[in-house]
């Protein structure tokens, strides 16, 4: 397979965590986005780029001395979907491309992993989604065959729209690890995550 570099999502406002921004709230001894940023690191050699947005100074600090580079969307305000496109421009072209988000704590390196496994091993010209009982998890895998794909629509650029219009470019990998699934979007669902109860939630 292509070498691979991750996406991480990182520029939302965080509006549904309140006045805090959940990407910066500890996990461990770290910020939740450098805890997810060392998940990444930790199951691929390759370059890992955050996009930012909101709060990008802040997010940028939590990852001093991480060998994550930062790209700054200046439309993050407009949605999840222009943050895509910021990153899918930024990577290298050739590369296979995991596309993440900030705000899954409960992934693990092992996760990712077997999620790259699995898409080696089956069709790599098509994006790779895991999945269980119908529900759709992150990251994804998405070929560099159709990265321009991702960005042809200006109006909505991204992996949302065209995952669904055009299931002939997608491929589910079964599995139930609750770190694809899980997310903190919440001052709920962080404090089920300290609680060791976020699996509860989903």
């Amino acid at each position: 397979m292509p070498d691979v570099t991750a996406i991480i999502l990182a520029a939302g406002l965080s509006r549904r965590m309140g006045e805090r921004n959940k990407l910066l709230l500890p996990i461990g001894d770290v910020p939740m986005i450098r805890h997810v940023v060392d998940v990444y690191s930790g199951a691929t050699d390759g370059r890992v780029l955050v996009v930012t947005g909101h709060q990008a100074s802040e997010v940028e600090a939590a990852l001093a001395g991480s060998d994550a580079r930062t790209v700054f969307n200046v439309n993050y305000a407009q949605g999840q979907p222009t943050s895509v496109a910021c990153g899918l421009r930024a990577a290298t072209d050739g590369d296979t491309l995991l596309i993440g988000l900030g705000d899954q704590p409960l992934l693990t390196s092992d996760d990712i992993k077997s999620l790259l496994a699995a898409h080696a091993a089956a069709d790599i010209s098509r994006i790779s989604i895991p999945v269980v009982e119908q529900q759709r998890g992150n990251p994804i895998v998405v070929p560099a065959n159709l990265r321009a794909r991702l960005l042809a629509d200006p109006r909505s650029p991204g992996c949302k729209k065209f995952t669904r219009t055009l299931p002939e470019h997608v491929q589910f990998h079964a599995s139930a690890s609750a770190g694809f699934y899980a997310d903190v979007d919440t001052p709920e669902t962080y404090a089920a995550l300290k609680a060791g109860r976020l699996e509860e939630t989903l």
